[in-house]
């Protein structure tokens, strides 16, 4: 039995960092997986760990 790759598993401060900074940007889940080489699973979850919302915030669209 082949033993699992753990390139990916273990997210280093670096990568935390750049989820934040996606995230305070709004970019989309399918985005992120691309440039951190995640699964969106893997996004969803560890941004979930962090306490980093993925949501962009509700705001009305015509602020004054």
């Amino acid at each position: 039995m082949a033993a699992k790759s753990t390139r990916n598993t273990e997210w280093t401060p670096d990568e935390v960092q750049q989820l934040r900074d996606l995230a305070d940007t709004n970019t989309p889940v399918g985005v992120m997986s691309l440039k951190l080489g995640r699964t969106e699973d893997s996004i969803r979850s560890k941004a979930s760990a962090e306490g980093i919302s993925l949501s962009p915030p509700n705001r009305p669209p015509y602020a004054t």
